[in-house]
């Protein structure tokens, strides 16, 4: 199993065209072979601060999720929303089990 988490930022006076935008990446991940969770969140006391949480079957499926057409449009938009603080990082976990 594959975690990624991190975090980005959009300016706070973007978020609201900001959202659509990551509501449409986070539908077409979601969708996507291999995809168990992927979310976005707002941080409720930084505003325009968006938590990043991911799991995947395999680096594979993670890796053909980075080539697809969602992904690439995502990547143009975000630039466009004015995105700073991009900090990703992948894990390899073994099974959970409830905290």
């Amino acid at each position: 199993m594959i975690v990624v988490v991190g975090q980005f930022r959009f300016p706070p006076e973007r978020m609201e065209d900001a959202r659509p935008v990551m509501r449409r990446v986070m539908e077409a991940s979601r969708a996507e072979y291999g995809c168990i969770e992927y979310n976005y969140g707002e941080d409720v006391l930084d505003a325009g601060l968006i938590r990043v949480s991911e799991i995947w079957e395999s680096r594979e499926q993670l890796a053909a999720h980075m080539q697809t057409a969602h992904m690439a449009a995502w990547q143009r938009e975000r630039t466009e929303l004015g995105l700073t603080g991009r900090s990703i990082m992948v894990f390899e976990a073994g099974e959970g089990a409830p905290l």
